[in-house]
């Protein structure tokens, strides 16, 4: 009822105190009638009936404190007169309001991304603690690595591992869909019938496939379309489910549409469609893909532990299941190593890919920027506490009278902090705005080409956004405090111009300090990056990327024999030649950073080729060298005339030569491929050496060149160089769809998108660090601008002696210039210690440089001088023109 009652006051509120003015008027003229009439001059009557009356300013508080909440109504109170003040300083506010929104924003932005990647458990996944990824592992030649990804290695540990109670498989390909010209490449799901099980999310029409559907020998061909694709593909049709559509190599009927909102474990990649494991790998391999081991089609694994079953007994239970499924394998295949070399075991690690045990070099990057923009965040939060300080300082004879008025410092407390609150909830609200525009731009770097829902639908971001703006809030309405404690009453009432030399706070100096030590942090991370990025650019990798279109073809299950490949194949390089703008094309079997060939070598007078290192190559055929931009540097390139029939070319690299004819010429030297007893390749050329796996050096790593037509001519696809390959793909596409057969597909995209993605690692950090160092750069500007300024401002009386005593201007500026560069080589100082101390961790992120590169920690200190005298030159200036007569003159 009380709740009601204060309610109904509230929404009648003005009202209420009409009516209680009116009643107080009345008791008022009463009494005052009633003393007029006992003899009283009305004058005296009007006073003595105020004075009887008492404070009615006191009532009508009481009778507010009766109809409302005192609390609220203080806190309603505190945030008008916050507003209010926060309005007659524009300057200031815009200055707090874009330094939180930058900060709040930066880390806004990048928590979505980190947590996405580290944190989150996939939408709808049931207990998703209960669920692990299964990493396997084998050991070859003393090194471990990961292994599986066939069906029946898969089938084996579903079947053998007990501490579990579901498991599935699953991959995403990206597959042609449709037919004809409607054909598109798309994000497919291949998974076992159990993997919906993992998760909630009931079909939003039709059903999923069951496991009779995905068992072998004879699986099902049905799909599930993704609640997008249904949309985009069919138009939402009620009707789709008994509807077909050609996924792959094979025909599909849809069965279901999954709901809005399922992405499975690919929340950056959402397939859209989804398609039995079993049914794919029958169409992908061969008769017995079932029961070989000798197949991969990249399954991955995931499981549920039984409730009780611990993570170390379900690590031992899925070793002893794969340990078994080896023995299996060996016992098949009596050449294969034994169990004692091969040691396989198997971890059941987090549901999340990033967190590991086999993490990408961009989740690596993820968690250190991440830590990053803490670091900008806490610059951000020192700026504005250095700026909230010195509105402080000019606001402490304000802050006196109203504590001489009888304000308590507790309720004094409230409006700062309410102030601070209403200065966090404006930076909030600017920081998310930053953060949707900086998330696409994170997405653009560290997953290009990927879907992410919007931040403003997403409220764990917003959540995240709203307690970091909270804790600037707090932060910037307590951090008065530590100037108001100092403060003493009587001296800020009669304060003046002459005080303001002595409220030099050593807080505010502590803050600058921490500003300009974090920015040479992030700098000298920024400079590290760049330098980085410089080194990987200038790397020369044997080869030209730019201006190459790579071409594959996708068969689609159309099956040819060798000589109508072959002849497909030649067809396509013409019609690839015929294609205006195009200037070089050539057949080839692999590609550099995305996939590698090799085959047994064997070389006269060496016993054992491979004990020299990895010898890796690619059958290409004439045009090859210069479509790709490799130099020939002895003899010469494959030829056309290199054809069946004709003696075996090969060129080989020049660390290749090196190593199996030291000392002699490689020119005319035999080597055999494949077997001993196979026929001589003869070496007809050298060529420079390239970088095939990594961007980085590649010791005991070989290369060669075969010609197309003398090995295997029927594999492989096609590299095209031409003048702008942007606008060559398309043309190219639609000219090369023409040559291919029934439903095979063919696609185009550029070569450097292969060598950018090696590269990304280093140009996510280059592009994140020297972004946040740019931020951390201007906060620490504008921080020492503002000390500056309030400095001057607070000697205006010393500086004006100063003058008036003989000072030049220029010694005015000296001195105030050499005040803030002080200041800065402090922090600059302190910062350089912490980088040179964190150099041990960014080491390995590197390429070809030192943590501690003195080129870029002088690079780094002399731009931090450059900006503190920027920063300290405009008050400095400033303090220079002072009016002498007028400062001395002022009280």
């Amino acid at each position: 009822m009380r709740l009601i009652r204060r309610l109904a006051y509230w929404l009648r509120l003005r009202e209420c105190h009409a009516d209680l003015a009116d009643e107080l008027a009345f008791h008022r003229e009463m009494i005052e009638e009633d003393l007029i009439r006992r003899g009283m001059p009305p004058d005296q009557a009007r006073h003595a009936a105020r004075r009887a009356m008492g404070n009615e300013t006191l009532m009508r508080e009481a009778a507010r404190h009766v109809w409302l909440w005192p609390s609220l109504e203080a806190v309603w109170q505190d945030a008008r007169h916050a507003v209010r003040g926060l309005r007659r300083a524009p300057v200031f506010t815009a200055g707090v309001t874009l330094t939180l929104a930058l900060g709040i924003g930066a880390n806004t932005a990048m928590f979505s991304l980190v947590d996405r990647l580290l944190f989150r458990a996939p939408a709808r996944m049931v207990d998703p603690a209960s669920v692990h990824r299964v990493y396997r592992y084998r050991t070859l030649e003393g090194r471990e690595s990961l292994t599986g990804g066939q069906y029946a290695r898969y089938a084996d540990l579903a079947r053998w591992a007990t501490g579990f109670s579901g498991s599935a498989a699953y991959s995403l390909k990206s597959l042609a869909v449709g037919s004809g010209e409607s054909t598109r490449l798309a994000n497919v799901a291949v998974v076992s019938a159990g993997f919906f099980g993992f998760f909630d999310a009931p079909p939003a029409l039709g059903r999923y496939f069951t496991p009779a559907e995905d068992a072998p020998p004879r699986p099902a061909p049905v799909a599930v379309l993704s609640g997008r694709a249904w949309r985009t593909w069919f138009g939402g049709r009620k009707d789709v489910v008994g509807s077909t559509v050609r996924i792959g190599a094979a025909v599909y009927t849809i069965i279901g549409v999954a709901p809005d909102g399922f992405v499975g474990l690919w929340p950056y990649r959402p397939p859209a469609a989804y398609i039995p494991v079993a049914t794919y790998a029958s169409t992908a391999g061969p008769p017995d893909w079932a029961t070989t081991y000798g197949h991969a089609i990249g399954l991955e694994m995931i499981v549920r532990r039984k409730p009780g079953v611990t993570l170390a007994a379900a690590n031992a239970d899925l070793t002893t299941a794969l340990r078994r499924s080896f023995q299996r394998q060996i016992d098949e295949d009596p050449g294969y190593p034994p169990l004692a070399e091969l040691r396989p075991r198997a971890v059941a690690a987090s549901v999340l890919a990033a967190r590991g045990p086999e993490s990408s070099s961009v989740a690596r990057a993820a968690r250190w920027l991440g830590g990053v923009s803490i670091i900008v965040l806490l610059i951000a939060c020192a700026n504005v506490a250095n700026l909230v300080l010195a509105r402080t300082i000019s606001r402490r004879r304000e802050i006196a009278v109203r504590i001489a008025l009888g304000v308590s410092r507790r309720r004094l407390l409230g409006q700062l902090l309410t102030e601070g609150l209403v200065l966090a909830l404006l930076g909030g609200i600017a920081g998310v705005v930053v953060a949707v525009w900086a998330s696409g731009v994170l997405r653009a770097a560290f997953l290009p080409g990927t879907d992410q829902p919007s931040l403003i639908t997403d409220w764990r971001t917003l959540r995240f956004a709203a307690a970091v703006a909270l804790g600037a809030g707090l932060l910037a309405g307590l951090a008065p405090l530590a100037q108001l404690r100092r403060g003493s009453l009587a001296g800020d009432l009669k304060s003046g111009a002459r005080d303001g030399a002595h409220q030099r706070s050593a807080l505010r100096a502590g803050l600058l300090l921490l500003q300009s030590a974090l920015s040479v942090v992030l700098l000298v991370g920024a400079g590290l990056f760049v330098q980085s990025l410089r080194n990987v650019r200038d790397v020369r990798l044997g080869f030209d990327p730019d201006s190459v279109l790579r071409v594959e073809l996708d068969m689609r299950g159309i099956s040819l024999d060798s000589a109508a490949m072959v002849a497909l194949r030649l067809r396509l390089l013409d019609a690839a030649r015929s294609v205006p703008g195009v200037t070089h094309a050539t057949l080839r079997e692999s590609v550099p950073f995305d996939g590698a060939t090799s085959w047994p070598l064997f070389a006269a007078g060496i016993d054992s080729v491979s004990a020299l290192g990895e010898f890796d190559f690619n059958a290409v055929s004439a045009d090859y060298f210069a479509t790709m931009g490799t130099r020939i540097v002895r003899g010469r390139g494959i030829a056309s005339t290199d054809v069946d029939g004709a003696p075996g070319a090969a060129v080989v690299g020049q660390s290749m030569a090196r190593v199996l004819w030291p000392g002699r010429d490689p020119i005319g030297q035999c080597i055999r491929v494949g077997a001993a007893t196979a026929p001589c390749t003869y070496v007809v050329g050298v060529a420079e050496d390239i970088h095939s796996q990594s961007i980085q050096a590649e010791p005991g790593l070989f290369y060669y060149y075969l010609s197309a037509a003398q090995w295997r001519p029927q594999e492989g696809g096609l590299f095209v160089r031409g003048h702008h390959a942007s606008r060559l793909t398309e043309p190219l596409r639609v000219r090369l769809q023409h040559e291919m057969p029934g439903s095979s597909f063919v696609t185009v995209a550029p070569l450097a998108e292969v060598v950018d993605a090696e590269m990304r690692p280093w140009i996510v950090g280059a592009t994140v660090f020297t972004a946040f160092g740019a931020l951390a750069l201007t906060l620490a500007a504008v921080g020492l601008y503002s000390v500056m300024a309030y400095s001057v401002t607070q000697r205006r009386y010393e500086l004006g002696v100063r003058l008036a005593l003989g000072a030049g201007p220029a010694r005015v500026v000296a001195l105030v210039v050499m005040q803030g560069v002080r200041a800065m080589l402090a922090g600059v100082a302190i910062g350089c210690a912490i980088a040179i101390a964190a150099g041990r961790w960014v080491g390995p992120m590197l390429f070809e440089l030192r943590p501690g590169d003195p080129r870029v920690f002088g690079i780094v200190v002399g731009t931090m001088l450059v900006v503190a005298i920027l920063a300290s030159a405009i008050p400095a200036l400033r303090a220079a023109g002072l009016d002498v007569r007028s400062v001395l003159q002022s009280d």
